[in-house]
């Protein structure tokens, strides 16, 4: 293991990595740009995430990727239910499928902005398309799921069949 050598400020400094790295004092911005590093990385994991998933599978915001927006799975009695907040989309701009034990979400978002003033002319697009698929669960009755959008909020309610609710019972615990 190298030791660390002193020197002056000007000097690299020999570290046991065995590679030389400029003083602290020499790097005043370092601290900065990881701060802008992690908030960039945050931002990415933003609204748009993930293209795909499991409905059982939960991702970190590392591993989303932008292109799919976030979405809440959760688990009741008789259905599973998938909200998806879709800002600023109309429900002509989504489309759902089901196929080969998938459920995909596909929207487009189209945005124009005009504006004129005295002195200048601004017009703006923006457009944007994602698509996020998931595994749907054994014993999801494909054939009932239906999905609901009211304010910029699509649910989908994935219906299960008879046999896959579980008929809850209780068990005795016995002293050994």
């Amino acid at each position: 293991m190298a030791e660390l050598q002193t020197t002056s400020p000007a000097q690299p400094v020999q570290t046991g990595t065995g590679r030389s790295d400029t003083p602290a004092i020499w790097r005043p911005f370092e601290n900065l740009r990881r701060e802008v590093d992690r908030l960039f990385e945050d931002f990415d994991g933003g609204f748009w995430r993930m293209p795909t998933g499991s409905l059982f599978e939960g991702t970190s915001l590392r591993k989303r990727g932008a292109g799919a927006p976030a979405a809440d799975v959760v688990e009741r009695d008789k259905d599973y239910q998938v909200t998806v907040e879709l800002p600023g989309l109309e429900q002509k701009d989504l489309e759902l499928k089901v196929s080969n034990d998938f459920l995909t979400i596909k929207g487009e978002k189209r945005e124009e902005k005009k504006e004129t003033k005295k002195g200048y002319y601004l017009s703006e697009r923006s457009y944007g398309a994602f698509q996020r698929s998931f595994t749907l669960p054994t014993g999801v009755d494909a054939d009932r799921i239906e999905a609901d959008f009211k304010n910029g909020v699509l649910t989908v309610t994935l219906p299960k069949k008879p046999e896959a609710i579980q008929a809850e019972r209780k068990i005795d615990v016995k002293a050994s």
